[in-house]
């Protein structure tokens, strides 16, 4: 982990040249000065679970790697007879791997795999009915008020958005017909968090199922199920897969009455993830632990960086000190993370600086090894409208950087040298 007493960095990092690069023992990323210890106890079989737990090999060959079983069909031994399995819609055994795998990491009881994280969410959104009402937080990745309002409400669904950095706020929300309260922490892009705790105890004295985006931190750093939530979701496009080559959504469940229900709406609406891109989940998740402390590691010193930039105006990352919830984060996570959004004031800096990237790369996505640099206002929440954008705080000279695994002295020359564009 970091020193305790690392100095801040904004003038050393002056020019491109080698002798602006920095070691990771010579700054903190301005974290509670650098003292925040991830709770190492509760996480000390988590790098062994993620290897093991639906990874065991292969019982006929005795292969390390899980079988990608691609096949559509399988062969009965008579009428009525199957060997578990009869249709890979119904079931696959690379996917059924990989939904131990992730229960276990989130703490669930079973998880479905869908082939998208926004599949995922309309799939979970089925257990409920014409009539229901959902209290959502008010920041939201911006493919799920699209999905919500103009695909749902169609149904019948009826959807509050609110401020859920204060439990209030949800307990307020709440009406006779509220089902489920959804929520994001951190949020997309603003990194706004929510106390799950508080939150969960709301839901549960309601009686109405509370679920988590976790995509973010992973179970990695963040276990909202230990915190009280019903359902976690996860887009795991993102850090689970971690090398932005599969699509995948996850709903990990604590009721087997959520498993079985998503169980029948894989085999009836058939939006599952295919044998291959569960094997490249599977494959992703084996790294998860050393990837996200170096992606945290990595995010830290890049926010310390950008905070003290004279280009940028504000930095949201949990993981500073000046963030105003940031006493909750050091409570509820066991890391900051990589994910960081920063504005530098106008859309034609965003322009000049994103044309300059070289190491960074311009992308939608997050969660890669690789740094991804994305601008919200005309990507990930273009279709939440500029009213709407504005109503949330998203501002056109804000970008979203999710920090990858490289070599963090040249990420962040990448970003100065970018930033002396504007």
């Amino acid at each position: 982990m970091l020193s305790r007493h690392h100095r801040s960095y904004s003038k050393d990092v002056e020019s491109t040249t080698t002798d602006s690069m920095l070691t990771l023992e010579s700054v903190s990323a301005g974290c509670s000065e650098g003292n925040f210890v991830p709770a190492r106890k509760a996480l000390r079989d988590f790098a062994t679970r993620a290897i093991h737990v639906g990874q065991e090999p292969d019982d006929e060959t005795g292969a390390v790697a899980a079988p990608i079983y691609a096949t559509s069909t399988y062969v009965q031994r008579e009428l009525g007879a199957n060997k578990q399995y009869e249709y890979a819609r119904v079931s696959n055994p690379t996917r059924n791997r990989l939904e131990r795998n992730l229960a276990s990491l989130e703490g669930g009881i079973a998880s479905r795999l869908f082939a998208s994280g926004m599949a995922a969410i309309n799939a979970l959104c089925t257990m409920y009915k014409s009539g229901d009402h959902v209290v959502c937080g008010r920041n939201l990745y911006g493919g799920v008020p699209r999905l919500f309002n103009n695909v749902l409400a169609g149904y019948g669904m009826e959807f509050t958005y609110v401020d859920t950095s204060d439990a209030r706020n949800v307990e307020c929300a709440i009406r006779t017909r509220t089902r489920m309260v959804y929520v994001e922490t951190p949020t997309n892009p603003l990194m706004e968090l929510s106390d799950l705790a508080a939150i969960s105890n709301v839901c549960r004295s309601s009686k109405v199922d509370l679920v988590v985006d976790n995509t973010f931190m992973s179970p990695y750093f963040q276990q909202p199920i230990a915190l009280g939530a019903d359902m976690v979701v996860h887009s795991t496009t993102k850090f689970l897969n971690g090398h932005s080559d599969g699509l995948g959504g996850a709903v990990v469940c604590t009721k087997p009455e959520h498993a079985e229900r998503l169980g029948f709406v894989q085999k009836a609406a058939g939006a599952i993830l295919s044998p291959f891109e569960c094997w490249l989940v599977l494959r992703g998740v084996k790294t998860l632990a050393v990837r996200m402390e170096q992606h945290d590691r990595n995010g830290r010193l890049v926010a310390d960086f950008l905070s003290h930039h004279k280009k940028v105006k504000k930095v949201y990352y949990p993981g500073l000190s000046d963030h105003p919830q940031h006493d909750l984060a050091m409570r509820q996570m066991n890391g900051f993370g990589a994910v960081i959004t920063f504005d530098i004031g106008e859309l034609s800096n965003a322009q000049s600086m994103v044309k300059r990237l070289r190491v960074c790369s311009l992308g939608e996505s997050l969660g890669g090894v690789e740094t991804l640099i994305s601008h919200p206002a005309t990507m990930t929440h273009a279709a939440v409208g500029e009213n709407g954008r504005r109503e949330i705080g998203i501002t056109e000279g804000m970008l979203r950087i999710s920090v990858g695994i490289e070599n963090v002295e040249d990420i962040i020359v990448d970003l100065n040298q970018a930033l002396e564009a504007i």
